[in-house]
């Protein structure tokens, strides 16, 4: 277990003397429970998925080029965004590490939904035809939803460290602009969703940076995330 496991709040070591109470006699569950993981430090793969996805469609959202339609990014939202960050959100569990699947998995989960409204197969957009509307305000209370998703990770994310509490935060405001976007109609609150979904993207990239740094024993180059000392009871 390393130290940078510890800092996300992750495993923690229990020694035999621990385990064996005042009874003295080890339960039959300690060797699978104390076990530390084998299962390398999936954070990168997930945040580098993620920022990959969220840059792409923040920049559609910003008409980048003269971009209208957001469809291209249907492949990274199913296979990067999507399944790339499910698998980081599930080796993110036998690590102990309940934050970070929780959010991987979660996110893993939207992308996944994102593209299937998008994929024209799945008869989702065409449903609404004739009906811009109603669809609009569909897609606004789907990225309501997301907005407090985000949130709850947000509250949860003040005692990580500085890292995610401005990832989670921009997050949370780029939903919310899109979701302001889609109820009222107004180009500029998507641009400017889409702007702030350029910065998160960065931080994201950051951040995951940072993970995959302190995965590499050999590395001479560390970037901080701000990590909060833990509070001794």
């Amino acid at each position: 277990m390393s130290a940078h496991d510890v800092e996300k709040g992750g495993l923690h070591a229990t020694t035999p003397q621990q385990a064996l109470g005042n009874n003295g006699v080890l339960p039959a569950s300690y060797g699978q429970a104390v076990r530390p993981s084998r299962i390398g430090n999936p954070g990168a793969l997930g945040l580098f998925s993620f920022a990959s996805t969220t840059f792409m469609l923040s920049l559609y959202n910003l008409q980048t080029r003269g971009i209208h339609h957001p469809n291209v990014v249907v492949g990274m939202a199913i296979f990067c965004g999507g399944l790339a960050q499910l698998l980081a959100g599930m080796w993110e569990f036998p690590r102990g590490n309940v934050f970070g699947g929780t959010a991987f998995t979660s996110y893993g989960a939207f992308w996944l939904a994102y593209a299937t409204i998008l994929i024209p197969g799945s008869g989702i957009v065409s449903s609404y035809a004739g009906n811009e509307d109603e669809l609009a305000s569909a897609l606004g209370i789907f990225l309501t939803a997301w907005m407090m998703v985000t949130f709850f990770l947000l509250i949860a994310a003040l005692r990580k460290n500085v890292g995610f509490i401005v990832l989670f935060a921009f997050l949370t405001i780029t939903f919310a602009l899109l979701a302001a976007g889609e109820f009222s109609g107004k180009l500029g609150a998507t641009k400017a969703g889409g702007a702030f979904g350029v910065v998160t993207a960065f931080v994201a990239y950051y951040v995951g940076l940072s993970e995959l740094l302190s995965s590499e024993d050999m590395t001479v180059v560390s970037l901080p995330l701000g990590v909060f000392p833990k509070r001794v009871d």
